[in-house]
């Protein structure tokens, strides 16, 4: 039985330009995770798949087997589910753990337990997929979706909603193929620390991610 890692990075990042290797930390975002998910012993392999030449280059100068994306499922039309099923066809594993590299400031135990965990349950729930606590006055379509105005709670009483995060997403292959997607048919949604959670969409985030980084994987805040 084997588990191998899949880091999806692809060039041609708007909403952060180059975010997966500008300098984050003194390192970069494919950096510290490629070199995370190396430390995991029960991780048999580590897999790059971009169509980024430079990030190719880069993952495998740390180690990490690559495979070099067809531009189509690198592009802004093509679906994300095609995009899932194409990177599981190109993984020859029993088991894959999908890992962005947006997400830098998940643990290592974390990332540990939640494969334990997924190995014990994998026979009842098809998938193991990451994701925080969402405790907001949540509205749609100019009514409120997780409360009652009228019986307005406090916010550590909202409901316990959870919102993916896709930092970690543990499934066996054919499962991400049949799906074509990370979430199975029977997930099993891990919640994990608030912090942990943070993601890069923004260049807010960024600038917000590389700081909460430093103070609690660096222990340093003070440049």
């Amino acid at each position: 039985m084997t588990l191998k890692a899949i880091i999806p990075v692809r060039s041609g990042s708007t909403r952060v330009k180059n975010k997966n290797i500008r300098p984050f930390a003194g390192d970069s975002l494919l950096a510290i995770k490629i070199k995370q998910l190396k430390r995991i012993k029960e991780i048999d392999d580590v897999i790059v798949n971009s169509n980024s030449d430079e990030m190719l280059e880069i993952a495998k100068n740390l180690g990490a087997t690559v495979v070099k994306r067809d531009d189509y499922f690198a592009s802004n039309s093509v679906s994300i589910n095609e995009v899932y099923k194409n990177q599981a066809e190109n993984c020859d594993s029993d088991y894959i753990i999908h890992c962005t590299v947006t997400n830098p400031l998940i643990k290592d135990e974390t990332i540990v337990k939640m494969i334990d965990n997924f190995f014990e349950i994998k026979d009842e729930y098809h998938s193991i997929n990451s994701a925080h606590n969402i405790k907001e006055f949540m509205w749609l379509d100019n009514k409120p979706i997780n409360y009652e105005v009228a019986k307005m709670p406090r916010s550590q009483d909202l409901p316990n909603i959870l919102g993916l995060n896709f930092a970690v997403n543990i499934l066996s292959r054919e499962q991400m193929i049949k799906s074509a997607n990370v979430v199975s048919d029977k997930p099993y949604i891990y919640p994990i620390s608030d912090i942990e959670a943070t993601d890069i969409d923004y260049e807010i985030d960024f600038e917000f991610a590389e700081f909460m980084y430093k103070k609690y994987v660096l222990g340093k805040t003070n440049e």
